[in-house]
Formats: structure tokens, sequence, C-alpha cells
């Protein structure tokens, strides 16, 4: 082993990417052997270190090399069961053997992970499980047991061999390896940034399929008893109307199903008794059909769950209905700090009535309500004493989004004491950098300095 394919080993186990991809740069085999004669892309799966498989598959690592315990990198991906470690290892190219990697992955499947592993193992006793993140936005299950630990992710890594091998499986078995899990991974509702693995495949392989029947045949588990069936249907229906919106040319099938959904969703609505999956009915419904949105939102807007009535305040207009801006108004006071914080998002500043409820938001006692308020008041001619007080006294607030949008509506309202409150605000995080209310002080300048004093 050379000394850099030496350093390139330890850079892999210690998890340090950008040394690997510096030390490939170098001139580092990508099919180096380490000290205990694994390849460096075995060691790269093991560890689920997926930003280093990438890497290592990029500059050349061979996914099919034979083993001398007859596995190849591809199948001991299969075995660790991490879908984002599968994907990196894959890479672009063709496989050369599928069908044993399909084998091994229905073999996991279809016995559970943990079984696999204690009957691999031979150990008994109670398996360690803990839920940890899986690429970018993957959850996934991480099982230790007899000292080996595997990831459950294996119906995700079955989805996506059956997709190269061209193996259609039914829209039942598509759905049921969705829902399999969702008792494991708890309530996973459309705010959800990470969600379950294997469900997350099988959305993505239903939406590809683009064909009425295929549509007709997920919706039609809309009628299931079991709400994990319901909420994956409801799952299915958001992201093929969000990739409408988004790639409106690339998924023409799906443009004709707008009338039916109008059709669909407010008669499921009205029935739905699953508190978890009306939410998701509810911000359908609130993207799709408008009009049926404002009679959905006062109907729920008592509903005893706070993830229904999360939803209702951005299904009303208080600024065109008073109806609706007495409910907003009464949802600013709702015991939930989530409900409180949406209904200060639809707010009107300039309404007398709703200025009284947002200046009492502005002081609220949740930190992300009191944010939301006063970003919510940047917009409104209103100039009063009462609100431009309470941003002042937001600057003095520990958390630097409270101060930041203090700040930036103070500079929304051209208010004299822009610049203070800015200076109060402190150094911005990295995370900040292309956020609008960053630019609130330039912009200010811009409006009320000379052009000589502007910084």
């Amino acid at each position: 082993m050379t000394e850099l394919d030496a350093r390139l080993a330890d850079a892999v186990a210690a998890g340090d990417a950008e040394t690997v991809r510096a030390l490939l740069a170098e001139g580092a085999d990508p099919d180096a052997v380490g000290e205990d004669g694994v390849p460096v892309l075995c060691a790269a799966v093991a560890a689920y270190a997926v930003e280093s498989v990438e890497t290592l598959v990029a500059a050349g690592a061979d996914p099919d090399r034979p083993l001398p315990d007859g596995t190849t990198p591809l199948l001991r991906a299969v075995d660790a069961g991490s879908s984002a470690v599968w994907v990196a290892v894959r890479g672009s190219v063709p496989l050369r053997d599928g069908e044993r990697p399909l084998a091994a992955a229905r073999r996991w499947y279809e016995a559970g992970a943990e079984a696999e592993l204690r009957r691999l193992t031979g150990a008994h006793g109670p398996a360690r499980s803990e839920i940890v993140r899986d690429g970018e936005s993957g959850r996934i299950r991480e099982i230790t047991l007899g000292g080996r630990t595997v990831r459950d992710g294996h119906g995700a890594i079955l989805t996506f061999l059956e997709e190269d091998l061209r193996i259609l499986p039914p829209v039942g078995e598509l759905v049921t390896r969705a829902v399999r899990q969702a008792d494991a991974y708890g309530d996973e509702d459309e705010d959800e940034h990470e969600e379950c693995v294997d469900r997350a495949a099988a959305r993505g392989i239903l939406l590809s399929r683009q064909s009425a029947e295929t549509w007709r045949a997920v919706v039609e588990f809309h009628r299931h008893p079991a709400p994990a069936h319901r909420a994956f249907v409801a799952d299915f229906l958001s992201a093929a109307a969000l990739m409408v919106d988004m790639f409106p040319h690339d998924f023409p099938h799906h443009r004709r199903y707008g009338e039916r959904l109008a059709e669909l969703l407010p008669g499921w609505a009205a029935v739905e008794p699953d508190a978890g999956v009306l939410a998701m009915l509810l911000r359908l419904l609130t993207d799709t059909c408008p009009p049926q949105a404002r009679a959905f939102g006062l109907r729920y807007a008592g509903h005893p769950d706070p993830r229904v009535r999360r939803r209702v305040p951005w299904m009303l207009d208080p600024s065109e209905d008073p109806g609706a801006a007495r409910v907003v108004r009464s949802l600013a006071r709702d015991p939930d700090g989530e409900v409180r914080q949406r209904a200060a998002e639809v707010l009107d500043c300039d309404a007398a009535e709703d200025r009284e409820v947002l200046i009492a938001l502005l002081r609220d006692e949740s930190p992300q309500v009191r944010e939301r308020a006063a970003y919510s008041v940047r917009s409104g001619r209103d100039r009063s004493p009462a609100v431009t007080e309470a941003l002042l006294e937001l600057l003095d607030a520990d958390g630097q989004d409270e101060r930041l949008s203090a700040a930036y509506s103070l500079a929304c309202r051209d208010h004299p004491r822009t610049p203070e409150a800015y200076e109060k605000v402190g150094p911005l995080r990295p995370e900040y950098e292309h956020d609008p209310r960053a630019d609130g002080l330039w912009r200010w300048r811009s409006r009320n300095e000379p052009a000589g004093r502007r910084g």
C-alpha cells in the first residue's frame, strides 16, 4: 500500500469526505485496500459514509469487485440496508448482475431487518434500535445486535433494484412497502422534512409511472381502513400536485387529474376520521381547491386536534372576509403555539382589530410566535407607536431570528432606529446568507440616506 493509499484509508475510517476527495485528486487509488484487507469502498459502506462512497465511486472504485468472502461492495451495501448508501454505491453505470442484489434485498425485506440480523448473528436478547438520518432527507431505523449494525431500508433498495431491472411490482405492493413501517416512525405528515426511506422510494416510483391506471389504483386506497394507507394517498396526491406546479412540461399526464382531485378531496375531507390525515387533506385542499378551502377552514377551526387547527389560518383570507378574520383572531389565542404562529402570518396589521391581536402576539410567550408576528407587520401601512414599541422590545430577545425579524420590519416601516436595530441583531450566521431580512438595512439606507453615506 502506498503512503497516499494509507492516508486514504485513514480518511475513510475517520469519515473525512473532504480529505478523501483531496487524496483521490492527488492520485490515491479508489480501489485501495486497508490494513484489514477490506477495500476502502467497503469501509465507507460499513460506516454509512454516503459522501465518501459517492466520491470513491465517482473516482472509479468498482462496486462489483469480487471479495474473498464471495460478496461485492454492492452486495454489502444491500446488507447494510441504507438506501442512501445503496444509491451512492450503485452509481449510474448498468448493473452487471442484478439478480444477486435483488435476491438479497428481497430476503432482508421479507424477513425484516431485525429478524434477519438475529438469524445471521445467532444473537439473543434485545436489539438496540434507533431512528437515524439516512442521506439528506431520509429517516431510517438502525438496529444493532450481536456486534453488527444494519439499517432497515431494504424495502427502498428493493424498489430501486426493481426499477433498474425493469420489474413492475403491483401498485398495492408498493403501497404496502410505503406504509409497512408507519408505526415504527410515528406520525409522519406533510410537514416532515425527513421521512421513511421505504415510503419515499415507493412514492417516487409510483409518481414516475404517470398513468391513469396507476393514479386510480393509488387513490383507491383512500378508502382503506388503516390511516397509514390513507395518509400515503394524500402524500402521493400532494407530491403529484407539486411536481405539476414545478415541472408542468415534464408531467403532462398528472395535469389531467386536477378536476378529479377537486371532486375527490371535499368528500374525503368531510368524512376523514383521522386528524393527521385530515390535516394533510386540508393542506391539499388549500393548494389545489381554493374555492372549497374557506368552507372547510371555518368548519374545522374548532377541531380538537391542533394539527387540524394549524391548517385553518392558511385556508382563510382575513383581509377580504370579516367572518374569516374573526376566526383567525380567535385562533391567535389558541393554546397551541403553532396555531398562534400561523394566525400571526395571515393577520392584517392595517385592520385595527387585527393590529391589537398582533401586538399581543409580538409579546407572546413563544419565541416562534413572536418572530412570526414581527415578520407579519413588515408590509402593513400602519405606523402605530404601539406596534413600533413592541418591535423595539424584541431587539433585546435572546433569539437572533426574533431580533432579525423585528429589525427587518422596522426597516420596512422606514423607522429611524433601523441601523441601531441591525446592530442589535449581530453578525448573521451562514444560513442567513440568502434571507431577504439580511438586506433590510441596505434597502433602508437606499431609501433614507444620501448616496454618500450609504455603507
